[in-house]
């Protein structure tokens, strides 16, 4: 009887109970040898690709395409190959093999000090992909050869979302590699689509000296029905309904962050306008920001810091992380953007533009996604005036950035236009006053109605 091996899905390294399937690199019955790739993953903040466990013969493939799977849960069973070197049982691998633990998954732990991570030992070491190791090194993903061509996981599952046929991309990476804007780019133009005959049928009007066939418009949906007659309307008393769809990836993570900071924080917000009548020239918005929750965190620390409820303790930082949300079409992501104290106007547009990249194309690694101090939201850039933003523990405050308008404002004998900025500050009123509240949102205004 042949020897079949069940791999379950291990821990990626996330922090994460589950994680969705991409796409398969293999299929039932292909042979396939040790550490080659054997699927794509998708988690709350990254694709990555799942390497196999053996070589040998795929017996049986756990999930489909777009299937959540468990971390712990069946993924695919192998008959290893006997006559091939096989990885031995003791050796570190970063794979775990156990079978899924019976009790309900432990929820991602809030984020940790860089220093601490580094001294402290991981819980999941051992058990994530790859034979990943503690330390502050940061791993880039490797473009793998699949099919013929050169890609990194995450350029993979963007040409399975746009329907492109990476095989028919042409790379402009380094060696030969399928870069994002190679992907988006044939997107764009329709030159390599997903499934596209090689040749196009003939049609009946070949040979004759007629202008060629225009594709047909798909037909669309209005009052009238094709036969001519009035679309039939459901009655008020009847609900619309769409089809339901399972969270995935970064908005399933969205969902489990924004329900667990609503079950412990206790929010209060402070709004109020931001003059900027007194500034001279054209001024990066952001890098005003930034500088201005910099010198309101020196004047008044309770509000970058860090507040363990279980405890009933409080950690104030020396240093300014701060965690900027960038919003994409798969969800919110928030990186941190490190050490603001210490940049200029021109360091912190370059570090947001980097950060800004890397989660476009989703190479951001998970280490810059966690451990901020103090949190930006610039809704304004789409619209909105004031917010209530969500205060995602362990950190204290969010601040929330309007769209910028021109008010009316009241000064000694008259009136004048000033362009002003609605702020909002929510905080954690368990951890932080209202003074100390008021006292930083005052010291972040002042700031912003400083000239330069």
């Amino acid at each position: 009887m042949a020897d079949i091996k069940t791999f379950h899905l291990p821990d990626l390294g996330e922090g994460l109970p589950d994680a969705t399937i991409v796409e398969w690199h293999v299929k039932e019955g292909d042979y396939i040898k040790l550490d080659a790739p054997l699927c794509s993953m998708e988690t709350a903040k990254a694709v990555v690709d799942v390497p196999s466990p053996y070589t040998g013969t795929v017996k049986k493939l756990h999930g489909a395409p777009g299937d959540i799977i468990e971390t712990g849960a069946a993924l695919a069973d192998f008959e290893p190959d006997p006559n091939a070197k096989q990885r031995a049982e003791a050796e570190s691998t970063g794979h775990h093999h156990g079978p899924k633990k019976a009790e309900a998954p432990a929820p991602a732990p809030a984020p940790a000090p860089a220093a601490k991570a580094a001294t402290a030992d991981r819980e999941d070491e051992g058990t994530v992909v790859g034979a990943m190791v503690s330390g502050n090194t940061v791993h880039v993903e490797q473009a793998a050869s699949i099919g013929g061509v050169k890609a990194v996981p995450a350029v993979r599952a963007l040409a399975k979302k746009l329907k492109v046929d990476l095989a028919r991309v042409r790379p402009t990476g380094a060696d030969g590699v399928v870069t994002m804007k190679d992907v988006k780019d044939a997107a764009a133009n329709g030159s390599a689509p997903l499934g596209a005959a090689p040749a196009r049928a003939v049609p009946a009007s070949a040979g004759r000296h007629l202008a060629p066939e225009l594709p047909q418009p798909e037909p669309q949906r209005g009052p009238v029905s094709l036969a001519g007659k009035p679309v039939r309307t459901a009655p008020p008393s009847v609900q619309a309904s769409g089809q339901p769809e399972q969270l995935k990836g970064v908005r399933r993570n969205m969902a489990r962050v924004m329900a667990d900071a609503h079950a412990q924080i206790v929010p209060t917000t402070l709004v109020d306008d931001a003059d900027l009548h007194a500034w001279i020239g054209k001024q990066d918005i952001t890098a005003r920001l930034i500088r201005a929750i910099v010198a309101a965190c020196k004047a008044v620390p309770a509000l970058n810091a860090w507040f363990d409820g279980k405890n009933l303790s409080r950690t104030l930082h020396p240093h300014v992380d701060i965690g900027i949300a960038v919003d994409t079409e798969d969800g919110l992501f928030v990186p941190a953007l490190r050490n603001a104290d210490v940049l200029d106007g021109a360091g912190i547009r370059a570090a947001i533009k980097r950060l800004r990249t890397s989660v476009e194309d989703r190479s951001i690694p998970a280490s810059e996604l966690s451990g901020y101090t103090i949190s930006l939201s610039n809704f304004g850039m789409f619209a909105g005036r004031y917010a209530t933003p969500v205060v995602v523990p362990p950190t204290v405050a969010i601040i929330g950035a309007g769209k910028l308008c021109h008010d009316v404002v009241a000064v000694m004998g008259g009136i004048e236009v000033h362009r002003r900025m609605p702020i909002s500050l929510t905080f954690d009123h368990r951890a932080a006053t209202g003074g100390e509240a008021a006292r930083f949102l005052k010291a972040l205004l002042d700031d912003l109605s400083l000239p330069n």
